[in-house]
């Protein structure tokens, strides 16, 4: 396999394994952040959001699992990411596994399938050569890094919540992507949810949204995917979107969401300032670099998904 399209074996893990350690959490509310991928102001927009929480009583907690590195290269912004974010409960990205160790061979660790094209795979690697090149003018930011787990099991409500960045497989995983979805993924989500034991599985990793809900060993499940916390995930809207899962439902608009098992699961656009994060971009991905042909359309416009199309439910 070529670089970007395969991942080290470290990667790798079992998901009967993932949640025999869990970690009880008191808060009213999670907020699972994936994909901020270098912006200050999704990151601005989330702690406003947590506020607004708290002032109608929720304790939040905040949760990052993954690849909030990315369009950050340049010294002061990779630090100041860095520093905001390692102060909260934290798993690795692809990403931060490659800042903290990277792999020979690897390139951006992303394990891009057959379906994306060679051109995004090739202008991956080379983004995550440049960010390399600051993290190892941070030594004390790889040292925390590398010390991150790959995963996260909290017990929220009675319930086991898994928090992952790709799939029960891989911390590069594709196995929750829309497009694994889209494909009718049934047997593969079902099994996964079974030999986890999760009652909701949260990730992130595959950049577009997916809420799926069903019935698993007899009782209601949910997987959900927030795509980007940093970069808009739908049609015309250039918002980001997170995970929040509660005891109460959202006061604020969802673009989706769910109940499962008295908890509400729930996809909350995140409204950045937009303007202010396309300037600091092209002042680090003029036009014609690689972050600029393979993102810049997608900061201005989001994507082509519709918001309905990110809604599963099981077949069985």
């Amino acid at each position: 396999m070529s670089e970007g399209r395969s991942c080290p074996l470290a990667y790798r893990y079992r998901p009967e394994v993932l949640c025999q350690q869990a970690t009880a959490v008191s808060e009213d509310v999670l907020y699972i952040v994936g994909g901020l991928y270098g912006n200050p102001y999704a990151l601005d927009e989330i702690e406003r959001m947590v506020r607004a929480e708290e002032r109608l009583g929720h304790r939040v907690r905040l949760v990052f699992n993954g690849d909030f590195n990315w369009f950050n290269a340049s010294d002061p912004l990779f630090r100041e990411i860095n520093s905001r974010v390692l102060d909260h409960t934290v798993s690795l990205g692809n990403v931060e596994y490659e800042l903290a160790n990277p792999s020979p061979e690897t390139g951006c660790g992303c394990a891009y399938p057959d379906f994306v094209d060679q051109g995004v795979v090739e202008r991956s690697n080379r983004i995550m050569a440049r960010l390399q090149e600051v993290a190892d003018r941070h030594p004390d930011v790889q040292n925390r890094l590398s010390l991150l787990p790959r995963y996260l099991c909290l017990i929220f409500g009675g319930l086991k919540i898994l928090v992952l960045h790709g799939d029960p497989e891989s911390l590069a995983g594709w196995g929750f992507a829309h497009e694994s979805f889209s494909a009718t993924n049934e047997l593969a989500v079902h099994g996964w949810l079974g030999s986890t034991g999760a009652d909701i599985i949260a990730c992130t990793h595959t950049c577009l949204p997916v809420l799926w809900s069903g019935q698993v060993q007899d009782r209601p499940r949910t997987v959900v995917n927030n795509g980007s916390a940093g970069m808009g995930n739908l049609r015309a809207d250039p918002r980001g979107l997170i995970t929040r899962i509660g005891l109460t439902s959202p006061a604020d608009e969802s673009v989706a969401g769910s109940e499962c098992q008295g908890a509400h699961v729930s996809l909350l656009p995140v409204a950045f300032d937009s303007e202010a994060w396309l300037a600091r971009f092209d002042e680090l991905w003029p036009t014609g670099s690689d972050a600029a042909e393979s993102y810049r359309q997608r900061i201005l416009h989001g994507t082509s998904l519709d918001p309905a199309r990110l809604i599963f439910a099981s077949v069985s």
